[in-house]
């Protein structure tokens, strides 16, 4: 009796143990399961086909970026140029394949190239130069995102049509994205784990000193590594790009911290070592699950930050957790037997999830289609008060109106708009409201969604090359004129002035630079002395001033094109402000209203940014309700100067 429950006891003890381990062992895959689950059951939304392809594409770019870093990582080193890599591949393949008139075939081979001619570096850098990966990548994304701007001139370039077919679809429904992942994935597998430069990597990041004294090349090994890394960031560019439809020469900034994060979360050690290719894609695929089920479920931009950040966490301790336990590590070398039960693990995971998510999908079905119309609402960023006043209008009309309004941040990136933008589609809104971070990159979004039947009202900034229902602005360039008017007669029709330029590629910097420019013409006396983009940033406004003081500490005037740069000039200018040098802002956001106010800002174009966003979602329920809208509605702008802005409402 007592050796029966022994037996029981113990067989019990290696049933948990081997679970434990099966966890351990698969605790990115198990993740992955748990939220797939989790979004599937939180919202009605995620589990459809065109919003599991929508998590395909949005992880894509991450996760090829990702395969060139994991090789990297499992030699002990560590990438952080890969994101401006990606996006100089992808303004050299634009501006070969228009301005230099390249053939498209020669331009995308030009781009690989520039991917490996980064690489190479990095690896001379390293191998040979001495320095740690950790200074040398750092370098080369500084090099790198410098040379994009350099030949963009900062401003995005457009990819002729064949280029941008890369981001369509196959058959109507496949996502060419996608696809291109799922390729990238099996070479990354192929060379981790059939290759003899994978089993060099293998070999360098588990001892790189007993690598060397076996015989290894490890310096042109690390050459061939950090090549390969550029060439899979290359890739990534011109998928990026294409989804795009153009090259931002400041697209997948930060992605070189998404594409570490996924192949840590998958299952690397930073250490070195080990990793594997489905491990970085499982990894990928988490992050991405992650940002399209907190948008669905309206969180806001900057939880999902910290969301991301505590997964991260969360995964390294699970590392340093199946090093403890003696779990399986992931190196070359791995039996038959292994591979099997590998394919056994995930096939049995996938019959898991099924069951489990067709079962939360009862909790959606049969409830009925809401009365309340739903609409969302994609802002470039809400670092800017002006685009927190848009989403304070649009939010009081909304709830007005009984409307279901969501709310996203870009946080000035095109990508993670278009993802955004996406999502919004999937999800069957009723209509979409959308302020462009560039104008161009919006258009493939914006062109899904008019397929989809969805109206996409635009606001503040103007959506190239797609049909939206209405724009809803400022006059820009009016605005624009007033500005040049009212600091001209500031200084008496004569002085010298700088302008700083908002983002390039956004309509309403275009815009305002042209009334900036029509409205001097009617004073010649007035000599713009410098024009520099400060990206509508108060801090780059201030950085941008100080730089053109050392230069023109003559200047007598400013005209900046958002009230943020207006700001940070008056910070650099000091005491200068509002006595011997005169600045002129534009939005009449609240803060540059109180310095108008306080004589440090001379005056500011005021837009009435909450009007747009009231006006915006009036318009969205009108299309959305099938009755007639304007095809632009302008709203009125208003010099604000000491004199009045007492009485000034906003």
């Amino acid at each position: 009796m007592a050796t029966d429950t022994l037996k029981s006891t113990t067989g019990a003890g290696a049933a948990s143990g081997g679970l434990r381990r099966l966890l351990l062992d698969n605790g990115a895959l198990t993740a992955l399961i748990v939220l797939v689950i989790a979004m599937s059951a939180l919202s009605g939304d995620f589990l459809t086909t065109d919003n599991l392809l929508n998590v395909g594409v949005q992880a894509a770019v991450t996760a090829i970026l990702a395969f060139g870093v994991t090789f990297v990582i499992v030699s002990a080193g560590i990438d952080l140029s890969v994101g401006s890599v990606a996006a100089l591949s992808a303004t050299v393949l634009a501006w070969s394949a228009t301005s230099a008139g390249v053939p498209v075939f020669v331009a995308v081979l030009l781009a690989i190239a520039t991917g490996i001619a980064c690489g190479l570096v990095n690896g001379i850098l390293i191998s040979y130069g001495k320095l740690p990966p950790f200074i040398a990548t750092l370098a080369m994304l500084s090099v790198a995102r410098g040379l994009s701007l350099v030949i963009s001139e900062g401003s995005p370039i457009a990819l002729p049509d064949s280029v941008s077919h890369l981001g369509d679809t196959l058959g109507g429904w496949l996502p060419v994205p996608v696809l291109v992942m799922a390729v990238m994935g099996l070479i990354a597998a192929f060379v981790l784990g059939r290759t003899y430069i994978g089993r060099s990597m293998y070999a360098i990041g588990g001892n790189e000193e007993a690598a060397r004294l076996s015989g290894l090349r490890v310096k042109k090994q690390k050459l061939a590594i950090y090549a390969l890394s550029g060439v899979f960031a290359a890739v990534a560019g011109v998928v990026l790009a294409a989804r795009l439809s153009s090259a931002q020469p400041q697209a997948a900034d930060g992605y070189e911290l998404d594409a570490i994060a996924a192949v840590v979360i998958g299952g690397a050690s930073l250490a070195g070592g080990t990793g594997k290719a489905s491990g970085t894609l499982i990894g990928a695929l988490i992050l991405a699950v992650l940002r399209n089920g907190l948008n669905l479920l309206n969180v806001s931009a900057f939880w999902q930050q910290v969301v991301i950040g505590v997964v991260i966490a969360l995964a390294v301790l699970l590392d340093t957790a199946r090093r403890k336990a003696g779990a399986t590590p992931v190196a070359a070398g791995s039996g038959g037997g292994n591979k099997g039960k590998q394919a056994a693990t995930y096939g049995l995971a996938a019959v898991v999830t099924v069951v489990i998510v067709g079962a939360t999908s009862f909790l959606h079905n049969g409830s009925s289609a809401a009365s309340t119309p739903k609409m969302g609402l994609s802002l470039s960023t809400l670092n800017n008060p002006f685009f927190v006043q848009i989403r304070a209008g649009a939010q009081a009309e909304a709830k007005k109106l009984g409307v279901d309004l969501t709310v996203t941040d870009a946080q000035n990136d095109a990508s993670q708009q278009a993802n955004q933008l996406q999502n919004f589609t999937s999800s069957g809104l009723g209509a979409i409201i959308v302020n462009p971070v560039d104008s161009d990159a919006a258009s493939n979004s914006v062109k899904a969604a008019d397929k989809a039947k969805i109206p996409v009202i635009a606001v503040d900034r103007v959506v190239n090359n797609a049909k939206t229902a209405t724009l809803v602005a400022s006059d820009n360039v009016a605005g624009g004129e007033l500005a040049a008017k009212s600091i001209a007669e500031k200084l008496g029709g004569k002085g010298k002035i700088v302008i700083l330029q908002g983002q390039a590629g956004t309509s309403a910097a275009r815009e305002r630079a042209q009334g900036f420019a029509n409205g001097l013409k009617a004073y010649p006396g007035i000599q713009v002395v410098a024009q520099q983009p400060a990206d509508f940033d108060r801090t780059k406004g201030l950085d941008v001033m100080s730089n053109l003081l050392q230069a023109h500490p003559d200047v007598q005037g400013v005209i900046a094109a958002n009230d943020e740069m207006a700001l940070g000039a008056v910070k650099a200018l000091g005491s200068k402000a509002g006595k011997s040098v005169s600045v002129v802002g534009f939005d009449g956001t609240p803060d540059g209203l109180k310095a108008v106010e306080g004589g440090t800002l001379y005056a500011s174009v005021a837009q009435q940014p909450s009007q747009l966003g009231k006006i915006a979602v009036d318009n969205a329920l009108r299309a959305l309700q099938g009755k007639k809208v304007e095809e632009t509605v302008k709203v009125p702008v208003k010099v604000v100067t000491k004199e009045n802005v007492a009485g000034f409402s906003g």
